[in-house]
Formats: C-alpha cells, structure tokens, sequence
C-alpha cells in the first residue's frame, strides 16, 4: 500500500514538473508570437492605408476613378482581423479577471470596428460600380 502511495505521488509530481515545464514554455514563447501577429497587423494598415493614399493622389492628377474606399477598408478589416487574433492569443496567458475584463472589452470594440468596415467595404462594392467617382467625390 506504501508503495502504491509513493508511486502515485511521484507520478503526481512528475505530472505537476511537466505541466510547469510546458507552461513556462507556453509564458515565454506566446507573447513573442503574440507581438510578431500585432506587427504583421500594423504592417498590413500601413501598407494599405499608403496603398490608399497613392490612389487617391493618382485620383486626383489623373481625374480617373480608383477604389481608395475599397483599397483603404479591405486593408484596415485584414489589419483588424490580424489584431483580433493576437487579442485572442492573450488570452492564454491572462492571470486575473480584470486581465479577462479589459481584453474582453478590447476585443468587443475590434469586431464591431471589423463588422462596421465590412459593412462599408460592401456598401462601396455595391454602390461605388455604378457611377464614376473622381477624387474630389472622397
């Protein structure tokens, strides 16, 4: 019985050192991989909101029509969506509820910036086709 009882509880501490062992992983390797997901975000608005900016200013020397709505809101909605997921990501690694609290809220307030872009990229899509728009018309 003694021996059942020493086993049992070396195989606890042995369950115990592996799940500290990979949770430390998990504490050093997550907030790398959240940061690298949160550049990847930025790096896709910055791009495209440049993106944007050159359309606009060849709108507007070539008084053509270029999509800078379209351009500017599907670059902002993939930007959004790379942000939400490293958002996501945190929350393997929060330890208290007001952690959970304030990443709930920011996570809250990307969808609805995400569904509200989508909402214009599609309003744009169905409505910007049918008429010519110059630059001076944004």
């Amino acid at each position: 019985m003694n021996h059942l009882l020493l086993t049992i509880t070396m195989m606890a501490g042995e369950v115990v050192e592996h799940t500290s062992y990979i949770e430390g992983i998990v504490n050093d390797i997550v907030p790398e991989i959240i940061g690298l997901i949160e550049l990847i975000g930025i790096f896709v608005i910055t791009v495209g909101s440049l993106r944007a900016f050159v359309l606009y200013v060849r709108s507007l020397l070539y008084k053509n029509h270029f999509p800078v709505k379209l351009a500017l809101g599907n670059s902002l909605a993939l930007g959004l969506e790379f942000k939400m997921g490293a958002e996501i990501l945190k929350t393997v690694i929060i330890r208290s509820t007001d952690e959970i609290y304030m990443l709930g809220c920011i996570i809250v307030l990307r969808a609805l910036l995400s569904v509200l872009i989508h909402f214009e990229v599609k309003s744009e899509k169905e409505h910007g086709g049918s008429e010519e728009v110059t630059a001076s018309d944004y």
